[in-house]
Parts: C-alpha cells; structure tokens; sequence
C-alpha cells in the first residue's frame, strides 16, 4: 500500500547509522503502523525474534535485564509459558530426537516467519539470511569443538548455504573477543538490511526493514549499558 505508507513513513524518525542510539522504542513503532496490519504483525515477527535472544541469555543466566517487545517479561523468563506456536517446538509430536529445546524453539520461530514471509520478499529474504547465517555459525563452531554440526542445525531448507557466509565467518573467527564477533556478525546484518531495504519504496518491505534496523539498534543499546567499557561500536561496511 504504497499511497498509506508514504504517510507512515514520512512519519517516522529518521534511523542513524549502526551503533546509533535508536529514534524510537519497538512499542512505539508496533503503535504508529498499527492501522497497517500487516506490516504490523511482520514487525512483530522481527521483533519476536529480539525476545527470543534475550529469553536465551536471561535463561544462561548471562544478563538479569530484558525488555521485549512482543512477549511478556514473565515469558522471558519461563514464569509463564511461550505462545503456542513456539511452545514444545511448534509441532505436535515435540522436538526431533537429539534436538537442543532452544533450537526447537528457533525452528518454531522462523517457520512462523516463513508462512508471513508468503507475502512478504523482504521477510521471505531476511528470514533466509537469518537462518543461513546461524546455522553457517553452529557449523563453525561444532567443528571448532570435534561435534556433530547436523545437531545444531535449524531449519536448514529455509536459509542461505553456508557458503554464502564464508567472509563474514572469517572476520568473524578473527575478533579478538565475543563481543567484537558479534560486532562483526551485527554489521554484516545491518550491510545486509541496508541492501535490501526498498529504501522510498514507500511499499510495505520498507516498513519491516525499518523494523529489522531499529531492532539491531536496540541490541547495541543493550549491550553498551550492560558493558560500557568493552561493547565498542560495532564494525561498519
């Protein structure tokens, strides 16, 4: 709906560069492109995807701070239990055998990504290289660690081949610290998001890339206030 969105963009805050302090919150965008269904649900599947990350540090004990933007702090938490197409995996007979329960979890996810993405190119594409990209990292790092890679995978047929990834995942094994590989990772996203962003399309794939950039800016917020003194800004194209 190009002729609604050029209101509903034209709104919007303009979105600094990777690592700038985000114009607005996540609520405050799921708000403003409420009269546009669906780019409004396609945000919270993007969004939804920032819960679960967090989610999986506050469970490994690695932060004692959250805040989503689609779940609820309780759910972040498993005081209260996920929606029902994440819960157990999504699928009705439970995880594959030697399935991680976090990746089940994951695979849940980006299929419900995948049946929005039918009508979404950006989600369809995003979703891809989402998928691609972690599971070219679980390939990584079971090989780093003498396991079994095909464990680790998450819905493979849904993402990029691993080979797509091959210079992201040099820079990547080359930081000197995790923090600094997430960097690296982070702004080959943001690269990504920037290619693919149908920049004054004014068409709907305009309104969930803007979503997807503001939920990268959000992260690094996190992370420099969680630790100021070591996140640094991370690596731009």
């Amino acid at each position: 709906m190009p002729a609604a969105n050029y209101y509903l963009l034209s709104a919007l805050p303009p979105i600094g560069e990777m690592g700038s302090d985000p114009p607005m919150t996540a609520a405050a965008f799921l708000e403003h492109v409420a009269p546009a269904g669906k780019c409004r649900a396609e945000a919270e599947a993007i969004f939804l995807g920032e819960d679960l990350r967090q989610r999986e540090a506050l469970l490994a004990g690695e932060t004692d701070e959250a805040a989503p933007a689609v779940l609820s702090a309780a759910q972040l938490r498993d005081a209260e239990p996920l929606p029902g197409f994440l819960a157990a995996g999504g699928q009705d007979d439970g995880p594959a055998p030697g399935a991680l329960a976090v990746d089940a979890v994951w695979g849940a996810y980006f299929r419900r990504v995948s049946e929005l993405a039918r009508r979404s190119a950006f989600l369809a594409a995003w979703a891809a290289y989402e998928v691609g990209l972690r599971n070219a990292l679980a390939v990584a790092r079971a090989k780093a660690l003498d396991l079994d890679a095909q464990r680790y995978l998450v819905e493979p047929q849904l993402g990029l081949p691993a080979e797509d990834f091959a210079g992201v995942l040099g820079e990547w094994s080359a930081a000197a610290t995790p923090l600094a590989g997430l960097g690296v990772l982070d702004a080959a996203r943001w690269r990504w998001l920037v290619a693919h962003d149908a920049w004054f399309s004014f068409a709907d794939d305009e309104l969930a890339a803007y979503a997807a950039k503001l939920m990268l800016l959000h992260r690094w917020k996190r992370i420099r206030q969680a630790a100021p003194d070591d996140a640094r800004r991370p690596v731009e194209s």
